[in-house]
């Protein structure tokens, strides 16, 4: 009893006795889909050493299914787990560039990219313009193309860079899916890889970088 307690898929169907109907609809492996008194239906179940589960409570009248109780629902807990193991989430990488980045700096964001889109993540790239660095949207656009171009091998764009307010985004999806572990839902990681200054402060949380003109 205390197993049934714990084991929630076993508590969702109702099995033998527990079903109540007067009536229910058959199936299972070699057997034709059939109607018959619920009563019938157990007596049949008991014949051929197997149990009688319901599988569709709301059906008029209640399908249920002639089965090992425990092989169904191991077939249940194998189905959910491949379910599972499908809906992959991928992280999403956010990439930051000023209008201005000199090839140092886009060489190394470049091979932060490569990493994650070898990992099944996707990459989000975006200039930020702030003040008068909006002057140089047509170079921001320029130099996400070519960050989109560089990593042709790893991954395809998925959108061509947009602007929205300050910022240009493109977004860049991996070539090949193989995440590290099977994830539940996409979601948005925040983590940035922002202008990096001095090589020493590899160490902190977060790159900062050469200013932009008018940008804190």
């Amino acid at each position: 009893m205390g197993n049934m307690k714990k084991d929630n898929l076993k508590s969702q169907y109702r099995v033998n006795e527990q079903i109540r109907v007067r009536e229910v609809r058959i199936v299972g492996d070699d057997i034709e889909s059939t109607v018959m008194d619920t009563r019938q239906a157990l007596q049949l179940a008991e014949q051929k050493g197997v149990d009688l589960v319901e599988i569709s409570p709301n059906a008029t009248p209640p399908v249920c299914r002639l089965i090992d109780y425990s092989k169904f629902i191991y077939q249940q807990k194998k189905r959910q787990k491949e379910m599972k193991a499908k809906q992959v989430k991928i992280d999403i990488k956010e990439i930051r560039f000023g209008p201005q980045t000199d090839d140092h700096d886009y060489e190394f964001k470049l091979k932060h990219a490569k990493g994650f889109l070898s990992d099944g993540d996707k990459v989000k790239a975006y200039v930020f313009f702030k003040g008068r660095s909006i002057l140089f949207k047509e170079q921001g656009e320029v130099l996400l193309l070519r960050f989109a171009q560089d990593l042709e091998e790893y991954g395809k764009v998925e959108s061509m860079p947009v602007l929205e307010g300050k910022r240009m985004t493109m977004f860049i999806s991996p070539k090949k899916t193989t995440p590290k572990a099977p994830k539940v839902e996409e979601e948005a990681d925040e983590t940035e890889v922002v202008e990096r200054r001095k090589p020493q402060q590899k160490a902190q949380k977060e790159y900062t970088g050469p200013k932009v003109e008018g940008e804190d």
